[in-house]
């Protein structure tokens, strides 16, 4: 994902999941045929130095790639990694998303049943 307004949707009408390390923001348009889109998100403020930010999102990729397959066309996910991000393992970082992802994605359905809107 690299569109601004596809971030910004997702914020703003995706269910959201966080951990210690990271914050999980899903949005699924069940009637689009696009396939999913994943974008990651590192602040300066969270991980100051620009190789901490890039071993973390290196490392969120790897771990969401796993999970791509696994999720159904037009599903928009945004990984927002926490400072404490900088220093976990990768397998911590691969429990958290194991973990939040199905959380994300069950609070996204509830969501948009309890609106009325088809999930």
């Amino acid at each position: 994902m690299v569109n601004p307004a596809d971030f910004t949707a997702t914020f703003r009408r995706g269910a959201t999941v966080a951990t210690p390390r990271i914050v999980l923001h899903v949005q699924a348009d069940k009637g689009q045929s696009t396939p999913a889109l994943v974008g990651f998100v590192v602040p300066k403020k969270a991980i100051p130095l620009a190789t901490g930010r890039n071993l973390v999102k290196r490392r969120l990729r790897h771990a969401m790639a796993h999970h791509l397959s696994g999720l159904d066309s037009g599903t928009k996910v945004v990984v927002r990694a926490q400072a404490a991000a900088k220093e976990a393992t990768y397998g911590q970082l691969l429990d958290d998303l194991e973990k939040s992802l199905p959380r994300a994605q069950a609070k996204f359905a509830r969501k948009n049943t309890l609106n009325g809107e088809c999930a």
